[in-house]
């Protein structure tokens, strides 16, 4: 099977250990900055514009020469744009738009200053005029109509309507502040994975990740491809409502895949991510909408890159080559580059993440343009409540005793794309979650030893969420969690011994059964409340 197989392995060092995560290795059966208080921009889907009223027909006069109105575009030329409700900052922000997207322009402000967008024939917002490359003559075009708005508040999520938007019937890849995601299986049961989109579209979740392992589409050889799961999958993800992350990799420990392993099969893979994102490239009449891509998974980790040693040089390279190829086939797709396993080993075996993500940029130039539009990161929160400064868990051995052992280790990250000056792009968590594992021993210490069970779990994934909308807007991008269930974990009769299990939101259950855990339903209140709605499995 896979849809992930996460694991963690602790490396003793030092005078006592180091625990090295190397989570979520594995292949497609994949599970598992300084704060600050800026207001999000609310980033909701594009509503159409309210129609002109109809105007009566005058009396008959002689005709005049027909006159043909040239089409007008403008090209974003901004790293991100806000796209507002009508023609000034005082409006509300519908949406962000991303450098090199191209819009019709169908009318000015009176003022001149600001641009009416329109996108497959509906008027989607305004945006500043001098943050467009125009195409065309703008003489003939004034006064456009305002479009429908949604406020936010300062300091939570913005809300997302489910219009189909951004490519005909398909939803845009924009994400809100903080949004909400989650890893599910979806591969190889297809009447389960109905099952659990709708649960998870019920509980509030915008997104879902599900990772496409390589072998499994492309296994014959080189342009042979099998479509026929994909395509369920990503169009079941398509009629749920929710947008689709699509992890791309391989099973690190398949020996005999024609394309072998990082960072040799690069080329290949990158042909690869071309033809996986010019059949689910989100244009009308496509086979169906993949809206983000993760590059790869854990390649601080040897056994992630071909057993080689890490090598951030090789991966900013493998990562371009993919980057380009999804781009060219769909330049509205949002390219994430792969999340890091939390560890402190600098080894023939692993490198820190920190270090992993600053010798990234070093290898861009200092220059992320043409590598990713936002950054991955994996947050796993270990035995430390979800506020916890780093600086404490690095300074008790109870959580550890390094930095990367608190969730807030995505603040360390971030401080690392400031210092480059890469600001204007989100941070995405490709990860996260607690365990309250009591079996396993490589977990338990920071699960049911840690004093985390079921309760414990749930409230600190939901506060999660509300320290990242109170504490990481408007930088922080989706947050995924771990995990929507495996049926599988039940093939041996006892789903306890599968380390995933103790990570789930649900117990996993046949197709016609529901047995949720407090995480799913605390989650689902929370989420639902955050657009003023109820959780249809809230008991009170």
């Amino acid at each position: 099977m896979t849809d992930r197989k996460p694991y963690f392995t602790l490396l003793l060092v030092g005078v006592l250990a180091l625990f090295v995560l190397t989570a979520c290795g594995g292949s497609e059966e994949e599970a598992t900055p300084t704060p600050t208080k800026t207001p999000v921009p609310a980033q909701v889907e594009s509503a159409p514009a309210p129609t002109d009223t109809p105007v009566p027909p005058a009396a008959a006069q002689p005709a005049a020469p027909a006159v043909v109105v040239q089409p007008v575009y403008g090209t974003i030329n901004a790293t991100e744009l806000n796209v507002r409700s009508g023609p000034g900052t005082t409006f509300d922000i519908l949406r962000a738009a991303t450098q090199g997207q191209r819009f019709e322009i169908v009318a000015l402000s009176d003022d001149g200053q600001w641009a009416q967008l329109g996108e497959n024939g509906a008027a989607i917002g305004w945006t500043s005029l001098e943050f467009l490359i125009v195409e065309g003559d703008l003489a003939a075009l004034k006064g456009g109509a305002p479009v429908a708005s949604q406020s936010t508040a300062n300091n939570q999520p913005a809300a997302a309507t489910t219009a189909p938007t951004a490519s005909g019937t398909f939803l845009n890849a924009s994400m809100t502040s903080p949004d909400f995601g989650g890893q599910a299986f979806l591969w190889w049961r297809e009447e389960v994975a109905h099952r659990d989109l709708e649960l998870m579209k019920d509980a509030g979740f915008r997104w879902v990740k599900q990772a496409f392992a390589w072998e499994t589409i492309e296994g014959a050889g080189k342009g042979q491809y099998d479509w026929s799961i994909a395509d369920r999958v990503v169009q079941q993800a398509n009629e749920s409502g929710l947008k689709l992350l699509a992890r791309l990799s391989s099973d690190p420990d398949k020996t005999n895949f024609w394309a072998g392993h990082p960072p040799g099969n690069a080329a290949n893979f990158a042909d690869f991510a071309a033809a996986l994102a010019s059949r689910y490239n989100c244009a009308p009449g496509a086979v169906g909408c993949i809206q983000a891509y993760q590059i790869w998974n854990e390649p601080n980790l040897a056994r992630e890159w071909g057993n080689n040693r890490p090598n951030p040089a090789e991966y900013v390279n493998f990562l371009g080559q993919a980057y380009t190829a999804i781009k060219r086939a769909n330049p509205n797709a949002v390219v994430i580059n792969a999340g890091m396993a939390p560890t402190g080993d600098d080894s023939a075996i692993a490198m820190p993440d920190d270090k992993f993500y600053d010798q990234m940029y070093q290898a861009m130039g200092g220059n992320s343009t043409g590598y990713f539009d936002a950054l991955g990161v994996h947050g796993a929160g270990f035995a430390a409540p979800p506020e916890l400064d780093p600086a404490t868990a690095a300074a008790d051995q109870k959580y550890g005793g390094y930095r990367f052992f608190a969730f807030r280790h995505v603040e360390d990250i971030r401080a690392i794309m400031v210092r480059y000056g890469d600001t204007n792009k989100k941070v995405v968590v490709l990860e996260f979650g607690w365990t309250y594992d009591p079996v396993n021993p490589s977990y338990k210490w920071h699960g049911a030893d840690a004093g985390i069970d079921e309760f414990v779990q749930s409230e600190y994934l939901k506060r999660a969420y509300e320290y990242a909308a109170a504490n990481w807007q408007p930088w922080i991008g989706l947050m995924s969690l771990l995990t929507m269930p495996n049926l599988d974990w039940m093939n041996d009769g006892n789903p306890q011994d599968e380390e995933q299990y103790w990570w789930a939101i649900m117990e996993p259950s046949q197709v016609n059964e529901q047995h949720f855990r407090r995480a799913y339903v605390l989650l689902c209140i929370y989420f639902n409340g955050q657009n003023g709605q109820r959780c249809k499995y809230d008991p009170n």
